[in-house]
């Protein structure tokens, strides 16, 4: 039988790699979409992906030409499209000053939400036109993003908070380096970046599934404390946050259980329902399951959805 296509993009490490798996054992064909081809075919050696159930191809998603060449090359291999799975991310929690992608936009910002964003618009009519049934649409969202939750009360280095969007409303150009026009705050920009991709999938849902029949929904797989996602951070942070999550919070989770739990809201029949956000939350007690996690009051903001929506569209050039 023909097997499902599945886009997991930053599959070449960390839960991106472990979903990839994960999907791949459950019958799927997974397209990992990442930057470095070499380190991707590198990886999925080594955790022992059938080379039968993936395709390598490049994506830089700060790079929107990238980002568009990437939905040609897999436009090329004819394969329907069933399942998107929003997964990269960059971190840079201890930089003073920003990185911009090449359209002068805040690394963080262009690569967790900007790039992705794009990714989805460009795909959204394969999704809608695969003769596939059940097709799923899927981000990665963060506790940190949620102040619902106390790792989204944090207030170092800052809450996510989006403001009034003044960093977009003013072009997000040199020398805006935040979303709400504000100091730069790198940690900040990162939860910024995911408060905006949850945001996204509540907007998606609102628009497109009612007439697409596609299940727009974020998840958050539990705290994986040791992925690649921490490389830019200090050294003792490396180190100390596993063992704090591990004997401390219980909150911690292996990358390849977070891995098992994407590819379960992608794949699973108990996860068919849209416009969610599935949690496993911060206390990971064995056999505990997924659950509807209610966002804070910004994260649930329709008319913000809205907005980021919109100025969203004119940042990646589709309005």
């Amino acid at each position: 039988m023909e097997q499902p296509t599945v886009i997991v993009t930053g599959a070449s490490s960390g839960v991106g790699l472990y979903s990839a798996k994960a999907l791949a054992q459950k019958g799927w064909h997974v397209i990992m979409a990442c930057r470095n081809l070499d380190k991707a075919e590198k990886a999925a050696k080594e955790v022992g992906i059938n080379p039968d159930h993936y395709t390598a191809l490049q994506i830089d998603l700060a790079n929107f030409e990238s980002v568009r060449n990437f939905v040609k090359n897999f436009r090329e291999l004819g394969k329907p499209l069933k399942s998107l799975v929003c997964n990269a991310a960059v971190y840079l929690p201890i930089e003073k000053n920003p990185h911009r992608n090449p359209d002068g936009y805040e690394l963080s910002v262009a690569t967790n939400h900007l790039g992705h964003f794009l990714l989805i618009n460009l795909l959204l009519e394969d999704l809608k036109n695969s003769p596939e049934t059940d097709k799923r649409l899927i981000v990665l969202g963060t506790v940190t993003a949620n102040r619902n939750e106390l790792g989204g009360k944090i207030p170092i280095p800052a809450p996510a908070d989006l403001g009034d969007l003044k960093g977009f409303e003013q072009g997000f150009k040199p020398p805006i380096t935040m979303i709400d026009g504000k100091k730069f705050k790198s940690g900040k920009a990162y939860k910024d970046s995911k408060l905006c991709n949850m945001l996204t999938t509540r907007e998606l849902h609102r628009r497109y599934h009612d007439s697409t029949g596609i299940l727009f929904n974020s998840l958050y797989p539990g705290c994986v404390a040791e992925t690649p996602l921490f490389r830019n951070h200090y050294g003792w942070f490396q180190k100390l946050f596993p063992w704090f999550q591990k004997n401390i919070t219980g909150g911690y989770v292996s990358q390849e259980l977070a891995g098992e739990r994407v590819a379960a809201v992608v794949a699973d029949p108990e996860y068919k329902k849209s416009g969610v956000h599935w949690s496993w939350g911060n206390r990971q007690q064995e056999g505990r399951d997924a659950f509807v996690q209610t966002l804070s009051p910004e994260g649930s903001d329709a008319n913000k959805a809205k907005r980021v929506w919109e100025l969203s569209e004119k940042l990646v050039g589709l309005a």
